[in-house]
């Protein structure tokens, strides 16, 4: 083998190995959007469970599905309480 048959192989592994990495930075903020929509669609749902039994009337805004699907259970129930004490 040949300096140069070495220096190709060196190239095509190093090409390799920075491929990857940028496809492994470029894909990370692609899995948290897709986290962030599936949580604000959870939110969104359980406002509209909250709405489906009648307690209260919340609007399902981008806002409050965020806030209910990151938080969960809390953030429904700080969505409730400032709907009811503070509006």
């Amino acid at each position: 083998m040949n300096i140069e048959t070495i220096e190709c192989i060196a190239g095509a592994i190093i090409g390799v190995i920075v491929l990857v990495t940028i496809v492994n930075i470029l894909t990370l903020p692609i899995q948290i959007l897709f986290k962030l929509v599936v949580n604000a669609l959870i939110g969104a749902a359980m406002l509209y469970a909250i709405n489906w039994t009648g307690l209260m009337t919340l609007k399902i805004t981008l806002i409050n599905s965020l806030v209910a699907g990151i938080f969960g259970i809390p953030g429904v129930i700080g969505i409730v309480i400032y709907n009811y004490f503070l509006k």
